[in-house]
């Protein structure tokens, strides 16, 4: 029997554990718990009240004293953000983006956004596209697009020539420069078509004899010639005188080749750019007509005779700097080039200026005309040259090619040849008859300051550059025939004389060398 009831025990046990045991009901409490804590605590105070005193004051029990947490606006932006993100992936569904890489680059270029990222492929690209242009507006591409075209239209509307109505003195001047050039064209054709039937081998044994001379030039004449650096330096149509131009603001004269001083002409204030002599000046002009002209950084050009120590005429008109002054060949015509990015040119005739001409996007710095005298070549700061056709007025040929800014230009004895010196140590010279350069001479070291062809028939070219070199170049071929090299400073300007046996050159030493060949 007591193994009976052990047995009864143990299947009710095991009946016990089958039975699953209750849920505990959770209670569930509405609105704060505050009041019935404090219920509660009011009614332990005789019991626990020192403990949870303690507690309190220790830190480990926290009641609150009436704050409350309003839950509704977090929980509100957090849905307006939600929202606002579905509807920007909305409207990148609806966005059509171009499948083409570059014009997805383009759109991002435009946008002001990175065209690529590490690691991102065209696909990611054209998503990235897609989700900027749902935040910015897919019109701001249309935008963008529309500002760049109109931009693109205003530039080209600035690179347009335009023209306006000249002065009926400009329109008889334009005549008289076509009646004088054509004839004197006609002419240097004629010699050149005569030079072409002396045989090759007649005219190879001349070049070859002028090589030779060229190769045996030396310091003839050295002479201290201011107190200044000596800018500038132009031989007389009759190679019997040589003006220096300082910045001192003195131009002197001196007698060739013996390099004594013959008048000292005072007139401007600051540093003189150039100063030369007339066309037949020495030769059929008296001593009492205008002989030559000379600029200043100041803006002056002054005209002077060979009996007076001042100027006999100012030309007024120039604001800037006027780097360089020119005679046209006629003698008539005065040509200034300035900083204000235009050039000019005056009628001593009638006493005015008939053209003040713009084209460069900076400023002027020489001008030179042609044999002819239908062209004029211009070089600017903006490292372009321009010949322009003094009878019509267009720009003939837009010369680009150099790196720097064009410091000199000189238009060869055969009428078809332009030489241009230029900051970027290089001598170009161009063919105007098919308007391409026809080659780079890499002439110096530094920035070329001076170019020249030979006056009579143009066999070689003379440059001068910062490197305190002078250089002769062999024409056609452009080899280097002669350095030379004596001066202490850098060469500022070298010039032939129109007879062809003399070269000369100054420089920033304040001297200038006269260069013979013995």
């Amino acid at each position: 029997s007591a193994d009976l009831r052990a047995n009864q025990k143990l299947i009710k046990m095991s009946d016990d554990e089958d039975v699953a045991p209750a849920p505990k009901r959770t209670r569930v409490y509405y609105g704060s718990l505050e009041e019935k804590e404090r219920e509660r605590l009011s009614s332990e105070k005789g019991r626990g009240s020192d403990g949870v005193k303690a507690g309190i004051k220790a830190g480990n029990i926290n009641i609150s004293s009436g704050e409350t947490l309003d839950l509704e606006d977090r929980v509100s932006e957090r849905q307006h953000d939600a929202l606002a993100a579905f509807e920007q992936r909305r409207r990148a569904r609806q966005i059509t983006v171009s499948t083409d890489d570059t014009e997805v680059k383009a759109g991002l270029r435009a946008l002001g956004e990175p065209i690529i990222l590490f690691g991102e492929g065209p696909a990611d690209r054209r998503e990235r596209l897609r989700s900027v242009l749902s935040v910015v507006g897919p019109d701001a591409l249309k935008k963008s697009r529309r500002e760049e075209e109109r931009a693109k239209r205003s530039q080209d509307e600035c690179q347009q020539t335009w023209y306006h109505e000249g002065s009926a003195s400009l329109k008889d001047a334009r005549l008289w420069l076509a009646k004088y050039s054509l004839p004197r064209a006609m002419k240097r054709l004629e010699s050149a078509r005569a030079l072409r039937d002396v045989a090759e081998a007649t005219r190879a044994i001349r070049q070859q004899e002028l090589q030779n001379s060229l190769r045996n030039l030396n310091n003839f004449c050295s002479q201290i010639g201011d107190d200044r650096p000596i800018s500038f330096c132009h031989f007389s149509p009759d190679s019997k005188m040589l003006a220096t131009a300082s910045w001192s603001g003195l131009c002197k004269l001196w007698s060739v080749p013996d390099c004594n001083l013959i008048r000292t002409l005072r007139g401007h204030h600051t540093n003189v750019g150039a100063v030369v002599f007339r066309p037949e000046s020495g030769i059929s002009l008296e001593k009492s007509d205008v002989n030559l002209a000379s600029c200043s950084t100041d803006g002056s050009v002054k005209l002077w005779n060979l009996e007076s120590d001042e100027p006999v005429a100012d030309i007024e008109g120039h604001s800037d700097r006027v780097s360089r002054v020119s005679w046209h060949p006629s003698g008539r015509f005065l040509g200034t080039t300035s900083y204000d990015n235009s050039w000019r040119l005056w009628d001593l005739e009638v006493q005015e200026e008939i053209l003040h001409q713009e084209g460069h996007s900076k400023g002027v710095h020489d001008i030179h005309f042609h044999p002819d005298g239908s062209l004029a070549a211009t070089g600017g700061l903006d490292a372009f040259g321009r010949v322009w056709d003094l009878r019509t007025g267009r720009c003939v040929v837009f010369l680009e090619g150099h790196l720097k800014e064009i410091y000199s230009v000189h238009f060869s004895p055969n009428g078809y040849h332009l030489a241009t010196g230029s900051g970027d140590n290089t001598c170009k010279v161009w063919e105007l008859r098919n308007r391409k350069c026809l080659y780079t001479v890499p002439a110096h070291q530094n920035l070329l300051s001076s170019v020249r062809f030979q006056p009579t028939d143009g066999h070689f070219l003379l440059t001068g550059a910062y490197d305190n070199l002078a250089k002769v170049w062999s024409h056609p071929g452009w080899t280097p025939l002669k350095t030379l090299a004596g001066h202490e400073g850098k060469v500022m300007g070298v010039d032939v004389s129109p007879d062809g046996k003399l070269i000369a050159t100054c420089s920033y030493d304040r001297t200038f060398k006269l260069w013979l060949s013995e």
